[in-house]
């Protein structure tokens, strides 16, 4: 089986800066790493691929320094890399973030399974994982923790409210994956770096991958941000001590003060 992985390079910092004028990311000077979710999702398709000897290839959208991510993708045992770098891709919103992915997959041509993290830390939406599923035509299957191959079955574990499913499909298929608490991410050696600069490694542009301008960067994106800001700091907790009865009315009190309770 073919399989390609969705990963993002995000910034490694809660400390991220907003431009005011496009309510985008200003990721200039700001560490970065692979979003952790995709770092799962990796590890998950390259198990597969240790197992089954599948193929694997990363796919990245960013900027020139995205590139790092896919290395590391590869140094880790990926067998090919994709980034697509553009200045028509600045600014995607999640829709055309996926629109691009989507192109970028059907310009590498057959693919059985396609991982992607359940959302990247530096926008929560959980959107472009499904995004590019239905730009394709394909099933998802979404917040998986564990994914096995039995011949051509995919089943997947997944997490739902209150527990947990099984879901068996077929390829082709999108998963994207959550990480469960015994997951430790692994990370290349000195070695396998320098081995990982001899695979394939290919960057593209929109025209390359055959996308219309008007769907991509923030002319091509439906999704407005109105406005990015940090949630303000809230003041110190405050403690009292006492029996249950004298703390429930303290609290009482409290929200009858700021007027959550009226009298």
């Amino acid at each position: 089986m073919n399989i390609v992985v969705c990963v993002k390079q995000v910034p490694d910092s809660t400390e991220v800066k907003i431009n005011p004028e496009t309510g985008t990311l200003i990721r200039a000077g700001v560490p970065s790493i692979i979003n952790p979710y995709d770092h799962f999702a990796l590890q998950t398709a390259l198990e597969l691929k240790a197992k089954h000897d599948f193929k694997v290839t990363l796919v990245s959208m960013g900027p020139p320094q995205a590139k790092s991510v896919v290395q590391m993708g590869m140094a880790l045992g990926a067998d090919e890399g994709v980034l697509l770098s553009d200045m028509a891709f600045a600014g995607s919103d999640t829709w055309a973030t996926s629109y691009a992915l989507a192109k970028a997959i059907k310009k590498i041509g057959k693919v059985d399974l396609i991982f992607a993290g359940m959302q990247a830390i530096d926008g929560d939406t959980a959107q472009t994982g499904p995004g590019v599923a239905q730009q394709l035509g394909m099933p998802q299957i979404t917040f998986c923790e564990r994914v096995e191959v039995d011949g051509r079955r995919i089943i997947a574990h997944k997490q739902i409210d209150g527990g947990h499913e099984v879901v068996e499909a077929r390829p082709p298929v999108l998963l994207t994956m959550i990480m469960h608490k015994d997951y430790t991410p692994r990370y290349p050696s000195f070695l396998s770096v320098n081995a990982s600069l001899k695979k394939p490694f290919h960057t593209w542009n929109a025209a390359d991958i055959g996308a219309e301008p008007q769907y991509l960067g923030l002319k091509g994106s439906p999704t407005q941000v109105d406005k990015i800001y940090p949630p303000p700091q809230r003041e110190k907790a405050a403690m009292f001590s006492g029996s249950g009865a004298e703390g429930m009315a303290r609290i009482m009190q409290i929200m009858k003060a700021e007027h959550f309770l009226e009298d």
